[in-house]
């Protein structure tokens, strides 16, 4: 099995999964148990999709999971500004943008797939 632990995508949605876990403690109790809950989910089955794309000798599909479920978080992410879940803008801030780091760096694995695929 490939270290998924050295993947800069894995450290940064690793990140992303404990800054979750951390920020949704500060949110009111009712988004604490409905968005808070699903960004905490949404962002270990990120993590867990990684993992498994690493591990796979055809990568290309989990990666599309990944790719998928990264933007499922993104728009999760915006509606939890809109409802005022975040208790500051910088935290919203820092969320979408590892939000859409991380969506960055899997565009370019699956593009380092293509490119090996045609050589």
């Amino acid at each position: 099995m490939a270290l998924h632990e050295n993947l800069t995508i894995y450290k940064k949605a690793l990140d992303l999964a404990v800054y979750f876990e951390n920020i949704v403690k500060n949110f009111s109790r009712y988004h604490k148990y409905s968005v808070g809950t699903e960004l905490r989910e949404m962002s270990r089955e990120i993590l867990i999709l990684i993992v498994k794309a690493n591990s796979l000798k055809d990568k290309k599909e989990a990666l599309l999971k990944v790719r998928i479920k990264i933007e499922e978080l993104k728009i999760l992410i915006n509606i939890s500004k809109e409802i005022k879940a975040f208790r500051s803008f910088k935290s919203f801030e820092y969320s979408i943008k590892c939000a859409v780091n991380i969506a960055k760096q899997n565009e370019g694995w699956m593009k380092s797939l293509n490119r090996g695929s045609l050589g």
